[in-house]
């Protein structure tokens, strides 16, 4: 009789700055008795989130269960940059640009119809444009490498046929206040998300439609009759079926073992700025920019509701325990500072009140741990580092494949071959560690 039981469950490294600047969070409930459902799912980020929605836009007659080990918006999905990206943005390569032209375009095209579903979720959730801004990103540049990695792009971006801007050292420092810059590459397709605002306000809209809890662990699940039986710390599920969009944790489940790459990002926020900071700063409002080699540092500038704030995101590291430490918090923090010395020289007086840690999940060709896992199993994991964009597209496509039996977005990532296997450690996370620290000192002044 198949059961899969949980052999660690996600934990988290400093509060996420996200959540932290946002009002007081309303309660969702927890899971406190036995009910049935006809879809379980275990995980509410960005796929979690969005399965459920497609579930019910589907069939709103279907019973539909969500279930969230921690507070919603605390969790990774709270803990990310924000960049909803629809262009090509490949990690591993040195200017973002994938594998080939129409790879590209058929991605750009799947991510369009993320950003659409988002779009539609922001208008029903009535968030306002400081939390769901379409207002694309800037590659920004620091040095002659990076300088070329934009001109690299924008010849890609040329043969694809895409739109973007390529901006001088001046108006780089007219848009950051920064000096640092030396050139940027804007394009205009991305939308930039508050991510916890958009998780707290989607998770509170769903609770009106289906049943959603939070600190409610999924510890295991099992074969029962026709379905499954979902068992938390308080309460179970009987479900038809169950669908796992927790990303990393997938593994935790004893899926695709020693195939997905856990890797952490650190990111520190400052406090609010003073006016007077804000006026020795100069530069626009809102800002967002990615570093020309993927390996630097990302920077946004956000105002709004809670206050104006700078967010620099860069550091990077291996974990296949799926959880950093507060000492490896606090080294990245240390790389913040400086990073934002070197952009801010002018701001010296301005301290960073967030710090925190939060894990993705890739694979090392790039696939997504995606489709039927088991009889009435399904998985919309691993995102490879562009959690919102395809976080979202996983979660649309797993409820498309679940109730109509495939879609475009399904078949997308059905398409694709499995993650292969890593090396065995202690050679895994050596090698890993090793490459990341290897491309971060390269980056240098990105």
């Amino acid at each position: 009789m198949s059961r899969y039981d949980a052999k660690r469950l996600p934990r988290q490294t400093g509060a996420a700055g996200w959540n932290a600047i946002l009002p007081p969070q309303a309660p969702l409930p927890v899971l406190e008795s036995d009910l049935t459902a006809d879809v379980t799912i275990i995980g509410g980020g960005f796929a979690g989130l969005s399965a459920a929605r497609r579930l019910h836009q589907l069939d709103p007659g279907l019973k539909v269960a969500l279930l969230e080990a921690g507070r919603f918006a605390e969790s990774s999905a709270g803990r990310n940059s924000g960049f909803m990206i629809d262009l090509p943005h490949e990690l591993s390569s040195d200017n973002y640009a994938g594998t080939g032209l129409e790879a590209d375009k058929a991605a750009i095209a799947m991510n369009r119809k993320a950003i659409a579903f988002a779009t539609e979720v922001a208008q029903d959730c009535a968030l306002p444009q400081e939390m769901f801004d379409p207002a694309g990103k800037i590659n920004a540049a620091a040095t002659r490498a990076g300088d070329k990695h934009n001109r690299d792009f924008a010849a890609h971006l040329d043969r694809l046929g895409e739109p973007y801007r390529l901006l001088s050292r001046q108006e780089m420092q007219e848009r950051t206040g920064s000096a640092h810059y030396t050139s940027g590459l804007y394009a205009p397709g991305t939308v930039m998300i508050q991510p916890a605002a958009y998780i707290r306000a989607l998770s509170a809209h769903l609770a009106g439609q289906i049943s959603v809890f939070e600190n409610s662990s999924a510890t295991g699940f099992g074969k029962q009759g026709n379905g499954w039986l979902v068992s938390t710390p308080k309460g179970r599920i009987s479900t038809g079926r169950v669908i796992l969009a927790n990303n990393g944790h997938l593994e935790s489940f004893g899926f695709y073992q020693r195939r997905l790459m856990h890797i952490c990002l650190y990111a520190s926020m400052t406090e609010r700025l003073t006016p007077e900071q804000i006026t020795r700063l100069g530069g626009t409002p809102r800002w967002s920019v990615t570093p020309a080699d993927p390996m630097g540092t990302s920077v946004r500038r956000i105002s709004g509701s809670y206050g104006d704030r700078i967010l620099i995101r860069t550091c990077s590291s291996f974990h296949p325990t799926i959880e950093t430490s507060e000492m490896r918090l606090r080294n990245a923090g240390w790389v913040h500072d400086r990073k934002f010395k070197e952009r801010f020289p002018q701001l010296g007086d301005v301290r960073m009140e967030h710090r925190w840690a939060g894990m993705l999940c890739l694979s090392r060709n790039g696939s997504a741990a995606f489709g039927a896992l088991d009889q009435g199993v399904y998985s919309a994991c691993c995102q490879n580092g562009l959690g919102i964009a395809r976080g979202t597209l996983q979660g649309m496509g797993i409820a498309e494949l679940v109730l109509q039996g495939g879609s475009d977005i399904a078949s997308h990532f059905l398409a694709q071959p499995e993650p292969p296997r890593l090396p065995p450690e202690p050679f895994a996370s050596l090698g890993a560690n090793s490459y990341l620290m290897w491309k971060e000192w390269r980056s240098g002044k990105e």
